[in-house]
């Protein structure tokens, strides 16, 4: 997986991150996805984020 097509997933309460990636050519709008937080020991929502 090349360093270029990676973006970012960050949780804004906890500051983890996760990398993944998008097809840039279908979505245009920043993704939200729901991972998992070691956190807070549960699901929640990771929203885009620049490197």
């Amino acid at each position: 997986m090349s360093q270029d097509s990676l973006i970012q997933l960050r949780n804004k309460s906890t500051g983890e991150t996760y990398f993944t990636r998008k097809n840039k050519k279908l979505v245009e709008r920043k993704i939200e996805l729901k991972k998992y937080s070691a956190k807070l020991r549960k699901h929640v929502v990771f929203k885009e984020a620049k490197k």
